[in-house]
C-alpha cells in the first residue's frame, strides 16, 4: 500500500529527500548547543575567563543560526514535496476514477470518492510531511541526545533506562486505544457527505414536502457521531501531556538530586564526578530526550489517524477497471449496425438474477428503433451494452459486425452518443455545454445541431443567446430546454449510433414529434434507438421492441404490435383512450 501511494511523489523525490536531510542538521545543531553551553558555565563563567565567554557564546550563536537555517529549509522542503505529493496522488486518484467501468463506480458512492479525494488526501499529505520531518526529528533527537547524556554521565543516564521505558508503553497504549476510533472515524464522513450530497442534489423535493427538520435532525445525527468519536479520542489522547510531564519532572528531580552530590563531590573536577555546567546540559537533555519521545508518539498518532485514509486511497488506486481495451484493438466503427446473440446481463455475480435474458435483436444502419416497456424492464441497461459502459455476462453485443470488446473504448463511445432522461450540464456558456460533444465544432455547426433539437427559439430568446451562463446541473434552464441542449450536443458527435433514452420526457408531444421529424430528414444514416414512454414517440419507427421483465416479450412495427402484443396494444390504449 505505501509503496503504491509513495509513486505519486515522482517530481517530488528531491525535496523529499532534502527536507529529512536539513531535519538531521537541524537535530544536531540543537543537540550541540546544551554542551556549548556547559563549556560556556565551566571554561568562562566558573573560571571568570572573558575570552572564553566570548568564544563560547560565538560558537552558541553560530549553533543556534545554523540550527535555524537548517530548520527553515526542512520545513520549506516539506512543505514543497507534501502539497506535491498531495496533488499528484489526487490527480493519480481521479485519473483512476475516470477509466473505471459504471460496474467500478457502483462500488463507490459519490460522496465516498469525494471524501477520498479531499479529507482523505488532507490525512495523508499531513502524514506524509510529519513523516519526512517530525519523524526524523524525533527519532534523531531521541538518540543524539541520548548519546549526548551518555557521554556526560552513564550514571545519571540509568534513570533514563527505567522512565523510559515505562513511557513508551504508556504512549503506545493510548495510541492502540486511539487508532479503532479514527478507523471509524473516516468512514462516518463519508455518511456526513452523503447526507449533504443527497440533501443539496434533492433540495426541491425536501423542501416541496417540507422536510428540513427532518434532514436537519439526520445531519445532525451523523455530525454528532463523529463529535463523539473525535471526544472521544481526544479524552484519551489527553493523558499523553500528563503522563509526558510526569516522566520530565521525575527526571529532572532524580537528576538534580544525584547530579547535585556528584557536582559537591567532585568539586566541579569532572574527572571525579560532574561539572556545574554538565549538570545544566542534563537538564536540557533530559527534557530533548523526552520530548523526543514524546514527538514519537505523536508521530504514530498522525501516522495512526491517516492509516484509514491511506487505505482508503489505496482502495482507489488499486481496483482494477472491468473494463479494458484488447490487445489489438479495432480503431473503426463501419456503421451503425447492432446486434445482440444471446445476450444476458447482471450487474454482479451477488445479484440474485439477470437484469436481461437471452436477448437476440438484430438493427441494420439507419434504422430507428424505439424500446418500450414497464420500469424495471432493463430498458436503459440494454442501451448501456452498446457503447460498452457494462460488459455483456453472456453473449455477444455487436456494432458494425464487430464485439464491442473488439473496439478501443473511445474510438467505440465516439460512434455511440447517448441522451440521458437524468441529463447533466456543465456550468459554463451553452457554447462550451454544447462543444462537450465536438469541441471543434463552428458556431454554425451549433446553430444547425441546436435547430434539429428544436433548442435555437429559446437560445436566441436569452439575452446573451449561446453565451449564456449555465449554472451547475443546469438549474437555470428547464427539464424540456436541458434535454434539448442535451439532444444538439450529441448531435455534434455526428455519431453512428444515437441513443435517445427517454431523453424527451420533458418535452411537449408537438416538440417531440418535430425532433422525431428532424432526425428521419437530417440524419436517415444514423441508426435512431428511442426508449420511450409514449406510444407516440415510437409509433413511427421501423421496429419496436417491448420489454418485459429484461426479456423480449414482443418485436414488429406499430401496427403488427397492435395486432400481435396484448402489452404494446395496452400500453397504447390506455394512452390514447383520453384523446377518444
Amino acid at each position: 500500500m505505501v509503496k503504491t501511494l509513495l509513486k505519486s511523489i515522482r517530481e517530488y523525490k528531491l525535496p523529499s529527500l532534502l527536507s529529512p536531510l536539513f531535519m538531521v542538521g537541524e537535530v544536531a545543531m540543537e543537540v550541540l548547543i546544551p554542551t556549548v553551553m556547559a563549556g560556556l558555565i565551566d571554561q568562562g563563567v566558573k573560571q571568570s575567563s572573558m575570552q572564553s565567554v566570548l568564544l563560547q557564546g560565538l560558537l552558541l550563536v553560530l549553533c543556534a543560526a545554523a540550527s535555524l537555517t537548517f530548520g527553515v529549509l526542512s520545513a520549506y522542503m516539506a512543505s514543497k514535496a507534501g502539497t506535491g505529493f498531495a496533488k499528484n496522488l489526487r490527480q493519480d486518484m481521479y485519473y483512476k476514477v475516470q477509466t473505471y467501468g459504471f460496474s467500478n463506480i457502483d462500488k463507490f458512492s459519490p460522496s465516498s470518492i469525494v471524501t477520498r479525494l479531499t479529507t482523505d488526501v488532507a490525512n495523508i499529505q499531513q502524514a506524509f510531511q510529519v513523516s519526512i520531518r517530525m519523524a526524523i526529528r524525533c527519532h534523531m533527537m531521541l538518540i543524539l541526545a541520548l548519546v549526548m547524556a551518555f557521554r556526560i554521565s552513564p550514571r545519571l543516564c540509568i534513570v533514563y533506562c527505567v522512565v523510559l521505558p515505562l513511557l513508551a508503553v504508556g504512549l503506545f497504549s493510548i495510541i492502540g486505544m486511539v487508532r479503532k476510533i479514527f478507523d471509524r472515524v473516516f468512514k462516518t464522513y463519508d455518511k456526513l457527505n452523503n447526507v449533504v450530497q443527497e440533501n443539496l442534489h434533492g433540495v426541491r423535493v425536501v423542501k416541496s414536502f417540507v422536510r428540513e427538520d427532518y434532514e436537519t435532525k439526520k445531519f445532525t445525527g451523523v455530525s454528532e457521531s463523529i463529535y463523539q468519536d473525535f471526544c472521544k479520542a481526544e479524552q484519551i489522547l489527553a493523558f499523553n501531556n500528563p503522563l509526558m510531564q510526569l516522566s520530565v519532572y521525575t527526571c529532572i528531580l532524580v537528576i538534580s538530586y544525584v547530579g547535585a552530590k556528584l557536582v559537591l563531590a567532585s568539586g566541579d573536577n569532572a574527572s571525579l564526578g560532574l561539572t556545574t555546567g554538565q549538570l545544566s546540559s542534563m537538564f536540557t537533555y533530559t527534557t530533548q530526550i523526552l520530548n523526543g519521545l514524546m514527538m514519537l508518539s505523536m508521530v504514530f498518532v498522525m501516522i495512526t489517524m491517516s492509516r484509514a485514509s491511506m487505505e482508503r486511497a489505496y482502495e482507489i488506486l488499486k481496483e482494477t477497471p472491468d473494463l479494458s481495451n484488447p490487445a489489438r484493438p479495432v480503431m473503426e466503427v463501419k456503421d451503425g449496425a447492432i446486434d445482440f446473440e444471446s445476450v444476458s446481463f447482471r450487474y454482479s455475480r451477488a445479484a440474485g438474477k439477470n437484469a436481461l435474458e437471452k436477448i437476440d435483436l438484430h438493427i441494420k444502419p439507419g434504422m430507428t428503433v424505439g424500446i418500450l416497456g414497464g420500469t424495471g424492464a432493463s430498458k436503459s441497461t440494454l442501451v448501456q451494452l452498446i457503447p460498452r459502459l457494462y460488459d455483456a455476462t453472456e453473449g455477444s453485443v455487436k456494432v458494425g459486425g464487430v464485439d464491442v470488446r473488439q473496439y478501443d473504448m473511445e474510438v467505440l463511445r465516439d460512434a455511440v452518443a447517448m441522451v440521458l432522461q437524468k441529463n447533466v450540464l456543465f456550468s459554463g456558456t451553452i457554447k462550451e455545454n454544447l462543444r462537450w460533444g465536438n469541441p471543434n465544432a463552428t458556431d454554425e455547426e451549433l446553430v444547425h445541431a441546436c435547430r434539429l433539437a428544436c433548442a435555437d427559439d429559446f437560445v436566441r430568446s436569452f439575452p446573451d443567446g449561446y453565451d449564456t451562463y449555465i449554472e451547475q446541473g443546469g438549474s437555470n434552464v428547464s427539464g424540456g430546454q436541458k434535454q434539448r441542449l442535451c439532444i444538439a450536443r450529441a448531435l455534434l458527435k455526428k455519431p453512428k449510433i444515437l441513443i435517445l433514452d427517454d431523453s424527451t420526457s420533458a418535452v411537449d408531444t408537438h416538440t417531440d414529434a418535430r425532433i422525431r421529424k428532424a432526425f428521419r430528414e437530417e440524419i436517415p444514416g444514423t441508426t435512431k434507438l428511442i426508449i420511450a414512454q409514449r406510444v407516440a414517440s415510437v409509433q413511427d419507427a421501423d421496429l419496436i421492441v417491448v420489454l418485459e421483465g429484461g426479456k423480449i416479450a414482443d418485436l414488429g412495427t406499430h401496427q403488427e404490435l397492435l395486432q400481435a402484443s396484448p402489452i404494446y396494444r395496452e400500453v397504447y390504449e390506455s394512452q390514447t383512450k383520453g384523446d377518444a
